[in-house]
């Protein structure tokens, strides 16, 4: 019995995890407590393994160097607590609302106007926070009570605000991407990059599915009623603010040294945008009036989010910063914003390092219980039948990430994308190697995925989010005066399961087209055509003849080309080596000594 638990350690292990996992306790001290348990059984049972374990005492000596090495000074996990408080700040600074506001009334007129807001903002709000709480939680607040007013279905409603909320875990800077890049072993700017057209497509696929429910089921998503547009018309003038920024970005990049390179194309973006901003800003502060309220609005509040988009993404992108610093000026923005918004005030600051500090600690917690359950599990040898089970399935590198992808579907069931991230992708990533899988598109692959953790009923915390601030009984609405009835949670549930079809037919997509994500590593070089000339040098005799014609005179040196007689064709002598078979000679002393 004990040979038997001795030679199947790791299947033992590995199940008493999902016990432990099962039955509530916390993520960290499971792993932990595995971890430490399992090694002292390991110690134990190491003679009887036949080579199997390979654990002794002296192992959990190294652990607090390998805490250190590999969590604390681990620069990477720094751009977690960067975004993290990056997306409160901006979530208390009521960027939101103000998004959600104008780009509502901005497509209010069309069907569907509101749920397309809703996405947009979405996108933007994953963009500049990364933390889907807060994106779900925000429009929850904001555009529900907006949609149900005006007679959106709640099944639509429900379904369109979790779906935008979860953009947050696919958008760069996400803070999936971040922790995955880290246990995959992989750079966060590739991965950001990488992830950056599966999302753009998600998000579009959110809109054109929209798009076809206002056709299908108009009913289901009423256009704004004049009286609830506010800001009224003005999208000729938006269109005239446009054109005139594309006329200064062409003006722009003429003038602009094309030194520069690509940075010419983004420098004269900044202007254009930069002008736009500025005479908006103008037309509002001095009342010149040139411009209708609603292109004012609209400029006035998607810039500063787009500038602060630019400053995380745009510096990692253009290489300018690394992820960690990136978000270390995104932190900063977000400060400035609030301030300009006159929003920056001690309450604000002690909630965003509050949840930050809270966030953080989580992390560190779940990767220090994550290293002993790994020093454990490597020991046993777990890692060597993972990679040997997923290895041996059929259809090579298809089958083997349909499997994965199915196993982190109903894993996601019970555990959040931090817990798969730190317990599952360790083990998976040794086999995704082996079969020779890029390991940037198996992350993203995994990163929408993991989304699903976030949408599928019954388990999805998204779901819970919005559950926990729509209405739960009938209310009296502040503006019509009408009663309202409550959003159930089988509502929300069903509302949830078009937008589940669509996250795993992006899934499907990204495994069937790589180039998909493979675009991160650029163009691949032709090197066909690709010829060395090596400079003529004549103070070292030219490398035609050798350098030994320069350095032959100075240094006593032959050339290296070789001696003289060998550019002729005539082969040179090789000089006879010495006997070195027999010990040399000693000659005898002389008498005289």
């Amino acid at each position: 019995m004990l040979e038997f638990i001795a030679l199947n350690m790791a299947p033992i292990m590995f199940g008493s995890l999902i016990l432990f996992l099962i039955l509530g306790y916390p993520v960290a001290f499971a792993l932990a407590a595995n971890g430490l348990l399992f090694f002292v059984v390991g110690v134990e049972l190491a003679p009887m393994s036949g080579g199997a374990i390979n654990l002794s005492w002296p192992l959990l000596s190294a652990m607090p160097d390998r805490i250190w090495a590999q969590v604390l000074a681990n620069d990477t996990l720094l751009a977690i607590p960067f975004f993290t408080f990056m997306g409160i700040v901006l979530e208390k600074s009521g960027m939101a609302e103000d998004l959600l506001d104008t780009i509502g009334q901005l497509f209010g007129p069309i069907r569907g106007g509101l749920a397309y807001a809703v996405v947009i903002v979405g996108a933007l709000l994953a963009a500049t926070t990364g933390v889907v709480a807060a994106s779900v939680i925000a429009m929850g607040l904001i555009s529900l009570p907006i949609m149900l007013r005006y007679g959106y279905d709640r099944s639509v409603a429900s379904g369109v605000i979790t779906a935008s909320g979860t953009l947050a875990q696919i958008i760069p800077p996400s803070l999936v991407l971040i922790v995955l890049a880290d246990q995959l072993g992989r750079s966060v700017g590739d991965m950001y990059a990488g992830a950056l057209v599966p999302s753009l497509v998600l998000t579009g696929c959110y809109i054109l599915y929209i798009f076809i429910m206002s056709i299908v089921r108009p009913n289901s998503m009423p256009a704004l009623p004049l009286e609830a547009r506010t800001l009224g018309t003005g999208v000729m003038s938006l269109a005239v603010v446009t054109v005139l920024g594309v006329a200064v970005f062409f003006a722009a990049e003429n003038l602009i040294d094309t030194s520069h390179g690509k940075n010419s194309e983004m420098m004269a973006f900044t202007v254009a945008v930069v002008v736009c901003y500025v005479i908006a800003l103008t037309d509002r502060k001095l009342k010149l009036n040139r411009m209708s309220k609603l292109a004012q609005q609209v400029i006035i509040v998607l810039v500063p989010p787009l500038a602060l988009i630019f400053l995380v993404l745009g510096t990692i992108f253009l290489g300018i910063a690394t992820p960690t610093e990136g978000g270390a000026m995104g932190a900063t923005g977000s400060l400035l914003l609030a301030l300009a918004k006159g929003r920056l005030n001690l309450k604000v600051l002690k909630d965003a390092l509050a949840s930050t500090t809270r966030l953080s600690a989580f992390v560190m917690f779940i990767l220090i219980g994550a290293r002993f359950f790994s020093l454990t599990f490597y020991g046993v040898n777990g890692h060597l039948w993972v990679e040997h089970l997923l290895t041996s399935l059929p259809g090579g590198q298809t089958g083997f990430l349909i499997v994965v992808a199915l196993l982190v579907f109903f894993l996601a069931f019970f555990l959040d994308y931090f817990e798969l991230a730190f317990i599952i992708v360790p083990l998976l990533a040794p086999a995704a190697d082996a079969l020779g899988i890029d390991l940037i598109w198996f992350g993203v692959i995994l990163a929408v995925m993991m989304q699903t953790s976030f949408m599928h009923p019954p388990f999805g915390f998204a779901l819970f989010f919005l559950r926990s601030v729509a209405p739960k009984a009938a209310y009296a609405d502040r503006i019509t005066g009408q009663t309202i009835e409550p959003v159930k949670t089988s509502q929300i549930y069903w509302g949830a399961v078009p937008f589940l079809g669509i996250q795993i037919a992006m899934v499907v997509a990204v495994i069937a087209f790589p180039q998909m994500v493979m675009h991160y590593k650029g163009k691949p070089v032709d090197v066909s055509n690709v010829t060395l000339t090596l400079p003529s040098t004549p103070g070292l005799g030219g490398f035609d003849a050798g350098l030994g014609g320069g350095l032959g005179g100075g240094l006593g040196l032959p050339p290296i080309g070789g001696a003289p007689g060998a550019a002729s064709g005539v082969a040179p002598a090789i000089p006879a080596l010495p006997d070195l078979s027999t010990p040399p000679a000693i000659p005898a002393p002389s008498g005289n000594n």
